[in-house]
C-alpha cells in the first residue's frame, strides 16, 4: 500500500511510544466539572498550534515551544525527517469563550453551547484564524497579539505639577497671564481657535501632556464571522476546503457549502431528507474536504457507507461518483447490526489516497481507487461482542469514536474505554497494534481516580447513563476491567511528526514516539 510518505522499512518498526506532557490533570478527590470535559481536538497544517474545545463551549490554545533554536528562529519542519524522534513540546497560549447557551424560542428548544468541532484556516499577518461549532452556529474567530496602550508618565514631574488642576478642564489660572493678554483667548472664550500660534517665550510650563506607550502586547480574540441559521438538525461536522476560500458544515440530512467571507448565505450541496420521514434510512454522521481537490469531498452514513462526491457534476450532489461499504456476512445479521455499523468519523490522509473510517468495533482504511471493500480492518473493540446488549442498556453502544492517520500514513489511531487508545500499523505486512492509557501519568504517584458527578439522563447519543444495576464493566482481551463511563473519544495526530494528543474528561494528554 502506498502511505505517500517515509518508507515502509521505517513504518514496519513498532512505535516506542511515551509519555509527553499533560494539561489539566485532576488531583485527589477533585470532581470534574461537566463544562469542563473536552469535546474536540485539532492541531494546525504546521502542528505548532493546537486547539482544544469543551462542553462549557471555551475554545483553548496551546503553542509549541520547542521548535525554535537559540537564534529565536523557528526550524524548518518540512526539512526534517519525520521518522526523527523530538520530544514535542507545548505552552498555554490563550483562551476564550467561543460559544454561549441558547434557546429557540420558536422550536422550544434548548441549545448546547458544547464545542462539536473545531477547524483551522489560513493564518495571515501572524494572526490565526479558526472555525468553532455548536449544534447549530459556526464561528471564524481571529486570534492575534494586540499592543496594549497605556499613559506611561507625564511630561512634567509630579513636584512640578502639584496646583496644575486636573488633566482635562484645567484652570485658565494654569495659563501666565502674559500669554492672555498677547493675543491669547480671554477667559470666556477659553478654549476658542485663535489664529495666532504664537506661545510665550519658555513655552507653557504648566501644561501637562500625557506620554502613551505600547510596551505590552495581549493575546485578544475577536469574533469575525457568525454563520446561523442554515441548519435544522444538530452539526456534526465543519470541514475546510483546500482553496482556502470555503468550507463545509454537515448535519443529520443535508450538507452546506460556505464562502467564509459570507456569512448570511450558503448552497445546500448534499440533501438525504426524504419527502417522507417515515421513510428515512439513515443519517450523515460525518464529512470531510479532500486535502488537495477543491471539487470532491466524503461524507458517512449511520449505515456505515462512504461516499465520495464531486462538486463539477450537478449543483445538488446527491448522486455520488463512488459508493464505499463492505458487504454484511450471511447469517451474521442482529438486532445491534446497524447500530454497530454506523460510522462515527471519517478522515482523508494527507495524500488523499486513502479514507480511515471508525465504527463502534472496528478502524477500517478504504482506497479511494477501490470501492470493493476495505484495504485493512483493524478490530478495536471485537471482545465486546458478547456485551452488546449491556453495552445498549447503557448507551455505550452509541458513543461516537473519532479516528485520525499520521502524517506520512503509516498509522492510524483511536480510543476506547478506561481511557485507552490504540494504534495501529497499516503499512504492509504490518503488524504494529500498540494500546495506551492516557490518563497514566509517570510523573506523579498514582491515586485512585475519583468517581465523576452524574449526567442529567435528558442528554441524547453518546452519553452514558449509569443504570442502576447494570453491568458497566467488561473484560478488555488482557482481562482488564473496562470502565465504560472513562472513554477516551477525541484525539488528534500531528500533521508531521508521531505525536498525539488525546483528550480523557477534562485533562489533555500529549504522547510521542
Amino acid at each position: 500500500m502506498d502511505n505517500g510518505g517515509g518508507s515502509s522499512e521505517a513504518a514496519a518498526q513498532p512505535l516506542e511510544w511515551k509519555f509527553s506532557q499533560v494539561f489539566g490533570e485532576r488531583t485527589a478527590g477533585e470532581e470534574v466539572q461537566e463544562v469542563d470535559i473536552i469535546s474536540a481536538i485539532e492541531f494546525d497544517k504546521s502542528g505548532d498550534h493546537l486547539a482544544t474545545g469543551d462542553r462549557g463551549g471555551r475554545v483553548v490554545l496551546f503553542e509549541r515551544t520547542d521548535t525554535r533554536d537559540n537564534g529565536g528562529q523557528r526550524r524548518d519542519l518540512e526539512m526534517m525527517d519525520y521518522s526523527m524522534s523530538r520530544h514535542p513540546e507545548f505552552r498555554y497560549k490563550t483562551e476564550f469563550q467561543s460559544h454561549e447557551p441558547e434557546f429557540d424560542y420558536l422550536k422550544s428548544l434548548e441549545i448546547e453551547e458544547k464545542i462539536n468541532k473545531i477547524r483551522w484556516c489560513q493564518s495571515a499577518n501572524s494572526a490565526l484564524y479558526l472555525l468553532s461549532t455548536n449544534d447549530k452556529t459556526i464561528k471564524l474567530w481571529k486570534v492575534q497579539e494586540k499592543k496594549v496602550k497605556k499613559v506611561f508618565d507625564w511630561n512634567v514631574h509630579p513636584e512640578k505639577a502639584a496646583g496644575n488642576g486636573p488633566i482635562f478642564g484645567s484652570h485658565v489660572s494654569a495659563i501666565p497671564k502674559s500669554y492672555m493678554a498677547n493675543g491669547g483667548c480671554g477667559e470666556r472664550n477659553f478654549g476658542c481657535a485663535s489664529n495666532d500660534s504664537s506661545f510665550p517665550p519658555g513655552g507653557v510650563s504648566s501644561l501637562r501632556l500625557p506620554v502613551v506607550t505600547s510596551q505590552e502586547t495581549n493575546l485578544v480574540a475577536g469574533c469575525r464571522r457568525i454563520y446561523a441559521h442554515a441548519h435544522d438538525y444538530h452539526i456534526n461536522s465543519i470541514s475546510n476546503n483546500s482553496d482556502g476560500e470555503t468550507f463545509i458544515s454537515a448535519d443529520d440530512l443535508r450538507i452546506n457549502l460556505w464562502n467564509l467571507e459570507i456569512s448570511n448565505q450558503s448552497f445546500n450541496i448534499v440533501d438525504v431528507k426524504p419527502a417522507n420521514m417515515e421513510d428515512l434510512t439513515e443519517v450523515i454522521t460525518s464529512a470531510e474536504f479532500h486535502p488537495t481537490h477543491c471539487n470532491m469531498l466524503a461524507y458517512s452514513s449511520s449505515k456505515g457507507s462512504i461516499r465520495l462526491i464531486d462538486m463539477r457534476q450537478s449543483a445538488l450532489c446527491d448522486t455520488h461518483s463512488k459508493l464505499f461499504e463492505e458487504q454484511e456476512a450471511p447469517g451474521s445479521r442482529s438486532f445491534f447490526t446497524e447500530i454497530i455499523a454506523s460510522i462515527s468519523d471519517i478522515k482523508f490522509a494527507r495524500n488523499g489516497r486513502h479514507i480511515l473510517s471508525r465504527d463502534y468495533m472496528t478502524l477500517k482504511l478504504w482506497d479511494i481507487n477501490m470501492d470493493s471493500g476495505p484495504v485493512a480492518t483493524f478490530q478495536v473493540h471485537e471482545h465486546l461482542r458478547p456485551k452488546l446488549c449491556d453495552l445498549y442498556e447503557n448507551d455505550s453502544i452509541f458513543d461516537k469514536f473519532e479516528c485520525c492517520l499520521s502524517g506520512d500514513g503509516g498509522r492510524v489511531a483511536t480510543g476506547s474505554y478506561s481511557n485507552l487508545f490504540r494504534v495501529f500499523g497499516c503499512s504492509e505486512g504490518s503488524a504494529e497494534s500498540t494500546t495506551l492509557e492516557a490518563s497514566k501519568n509517570p510523573m506523579r504517584r498514582q491515586v485512585q481516580t475519583p468517581s465523576r458527578p452524574s449526567r442529567p439522563l435528558g442528554s441524547l447519543s453518546g452519553v452514558v447513563r449509569r443504570v442502576k444495576g447494570a453491568d458497566n464493566s467488561a473484560l478488555d482481551a488482557n482481562g482488564n476491567a473496562f470502565d465504560f463511563s472513562m472513554k477516551l473519544l477525541h484525539l488528534a495526530w500531528h500533521p508531521s511528526e508521531n505525536s498525539i494528543a488525546c483528550a480523557a474528561s477534562n485533562s489533555l494528554y500529549m504522547y510521542y514516539a
